[in-house]
């Protein structure tokens, strides 16, 4: 699918609440990319000094949601390191130079797209993402909505409290299946199940995943069984984001003459099997 090409917006903050236990939830007013950004896509946000102290590099950050007709996006993040607890404390009002929209994202196959005159070939996909992996998938789940596709989106986290994007996938009618590590629904032992019998009266037609390399390998793993494609968004520390600085190797066997794909700009979203 061709690529909008990403563009450098210095973008307001509409909002920036904490939702759940850890997360914190931002609303930028970045007209452009809104409008053009694919499901999956990612932005760079260089986070502004705190205390003197500048933070050098930007911080790479999935799309959460887009909101074209308003010229916003949302984005939710985890504070882990300086560059995120420095972000936490920018105010409503201030300003974020945001790069993007980047990387390769998610795209339907064109088995499960409506055909030509209307009729439905294939109607479903499968979504999992994990903590803030879930970001990353909920811009498909927005398109299957738009698209008329029926999604179920797993949604893992710690705890019912630190779950990304329940309202989400209510306001988008998408089926959920929430799982925790605290009542033990997360395991995969237990997830695979429970998705075997979601599914067992026919698989869906892609499915798509972030948030955990256990999530990777199930999901490879069913659609090896099923007999369906698996796209995987991949996270990794980032400096650039754009391919320049090579520092973001995907971790896949390559000849060793030749280099290896970069998750910026080969990924974030890879084809996977097993």
């Amino acid at each position: 699918m061709p690529r909008p090409e990403p563009v450098w917006d210095d973008a307001p903050v509409l909002v920036h609440d904490i939702v759940g236990e850890r997360y914190h939830w931002l609303v930028l007013a970045t007209r452009t990319i809104a409008a053009t950004a694919l499901a999956g896509q990612f932005l760079m946000i260089t986070v502004p000094p705190k205390g003197g102290e500048r933070i050098l590099l930007p911080r790479p950050m999935a799309i959460h949601r887009r909101h074209p007709e308003q010229g916003t996006v949302e984005v939710v993040y985890g504070v882990a390191g300086r560059g995120t607890t420095a972000l936490a404390d920018v105010a409503v009002g201030e300003r974020l130079l945001v790069t993007g929209p980047l990387g390769r994202g998610f795209e339907f196959p064109d088995a499960a797209l409506p055909t030509a005159t209307g009729a439905q070939q294939a109607r479903t996909a499968l979504m999992i993402g994990r903590g803030v992996g879930v970001c990353a998938v909920m811009g498909s789940v927005e398109d299957a909505a738009r698209l008329g596709l029926k999604a179920t989106v797993v949604v893992s986290g710690r705890s019912r409290a630190n779950l990304i994007g329940l309202a989400d996938c209510a306001e988008l009618g998408a089926e959920v299946i929430p799982v925790t590590d605290d009542d033990g629904s997360s395991r995969m032992p237990a997830l695979a199940a429970r998705l075997r019998a979601r599914f067992d009266a026919g698989p869906p037609d892609v499915i798509l995943v972030c948030g955990a390399g256990v999530l990777a390998r199930l999901a490879a793993e069913l659609g090896a069984e099923w007999g369906v494609p698996v796209q995987v968004s991949l996270e990794a520390h980032m400096a650039c984001g754009l391919g320049y600085c090579h520092g973001c190797a995907a971790p896949v066997a390559t000849d060793p003459a030749v280099e290896g794909p970069l998750v910026c700009v080969d990924g974030p979203v890879f084809d996977a099997a097993l």
